[in-house]
């Protein structure tokens, strides 16, 4: 038996995502390419202003409601209320997309015990409960797609971000775990790996790194940019593209994976 899928366009008329911080980076990326492929858009970040902004971009050529909330992931309690209040109004989501800032650069041994645990409660906590709240109404439908917004520190630490690479892991392990129970009510979960991505974030890193070194933020960046194969950072909306497929029906029968976007930078497998 032969099942026909479309491969010429992914079309997500119809499907409602929560999509975490979204007002700007990867987060806004995914909403972007999402609005486009037709999903109707809840954006979720803590700066209001830049979600106000990022929310008048999305494309509402499919006649969406697309809105935001206005959350800090430190305080999963809030972000919770704030959410079940949502859905009261609006329904439930269809898809969601765990995307949370990493922690600041620092060696593992450098970091405080607190800093760990407030990485745990924004990253694991916050999916987890969000988790919790949204797969119900996945369950009832058949149908939800979790995708998680990590790192390829997953696969090979990355010197410099101890704490990001422990909650990355912890993050990897958890969706694995969360595929596996949830993939007989037709809902996949997956992780994309972003390589290094012309953000803040690494623009931040960059600048870091060149005043540490002594180095002008050019030189830092051309030898970050030597280490990977294609010679260059990753935009934002080729991350984004990674999502957009996941959420899709042609990815129907793809669950429990790590995919990185990394311009062929990571030595393993």
């Amino acid at each position: 038996m032969f099942i026909f899928i479309s491969i010429m366009k992914i079309d997500l008329t119809g499907k409602k995502a929560l999509v975490g911080g979204s007002s700007k980076g990867i987060g806004a990326a995914s909403a972007l390419l999402l609005a486009q492929a037709g999903a109707e858009v809840t954006l979720m970040a803590r700066d209001e202003d830049q979600l106000h902004a990022t929310c008048a971009q999305l494309d509402r050529s499919h006649e969406q409601k697309h809105g935001f909330i206005v959350a800090d992931f430190s305080y999963p309690d809030d972000v919770l209320a704030k959410v079940k209040a949502h859905m009261d109004e609006r329904g439930g989501f269809d898809l969601l997309i765990n995307n949370t800032g990493g922690p600041k650069p620092a060696p593992l041994l450098a970091d405080r015990p607190e800093k760990l645990e407030l990485a745990f409660r924004q990253h694991i906590l916050m999916s987890q409960e969000l988790a919790q709240l949204l797969v119900p109404y996945m369950k009832a439908k058949f149908f939800g797609r979790i995708i998680n917004i990590i790192s390829t520190s997953v696969k090979a630490p990355i010197p410099g971000l101890g704490t990001s690479n422990v909650i990355r892991g912890a993050m990897a392990s958890w969706s694995k775990t969360l595929a596996t129970e949830l993939a007989s009510y037709g809902i996949t979960v997956n992780n994309v790996l972003p390589g290094s991505t012309d953000t803040d974030r690494i623009r931040s890193m960059v600048a870091q790194q060149a005043e540490e070194q002594g180095k002008s933020e050019d030189e830092v960046k051309q030898a970050m940019e030597a280490q990977i194969p294609m010679g260059r950072f990753a935009h934002a909306e080729e991350i984004a593209a990674a999502v957009v497929f996941l959420a899709s029906s042609q990815a129907s029968y793809i669950t429990g994976i790590n995919l990185p976007v990394d311009g062929g930078r990571m030595p393993c497998l």
